[in-house]
């Protein structure tokens, strides 16, 4: 397949986000905000670096089904800006880094083995976690 400059223009985000703001009138506030960036790396963006090389052993009474409803927003928010490692109900555990806990649901970074990707996740999707 041949990518030319209107291909790659057509996945730049920036590229799409000043076609936007061009038909808005001059008026409108938005017209003049500035366009969207990146997620900033450090503790108040993304993660600083790869998670670390090793995957935490789950405690016993989680690995045989001694597991809540659902995990309170409390008791993952000290979590925020911090390596993690959860277990979800369903499929393999991973590492993130979160950025988000809502009552009901988390937000951040999750490391797919080569780089992070953006993710949300239920609260009662997660069987358990470990912070780091």
């Amino acid at each position: 397949m041949y990518i030319d400059d209107d291909t790659i223009r057509f996945y730049n985000s920036m590229y799409n986000y000043e076609l936007e703001t061009q038909d808005l009138p001059l008026e409108c506030p938005y017209r003049q905000m500035a366009p969207p960036t990146l997620f900033a790396q450090g503790p108040q963006g993304g993660p600083p670096s790869s998670p670390p090389n090793f995957t935490p052993p789950q405690s016993q009474s989680q690995q045989f089904g001694a597991t809540p409803l659902a995990i309170d927003q409390g008791a993952i928010r000290p979590c925020l800006y911090r390596f993690v490692y959860i277990w979800p109900r369903r499929g393999r555990g991973f590492w993130t880094w979160l950025t988000f806990v809502g009552p009901r649901s988390i937000s951040g970074f999750r490391w797919t083995g080569r780089s992070w990707r953006f993710f949300g996740m239920d609260l009662r999707d997660i069987s358990s976690f470990q912070c780091f």
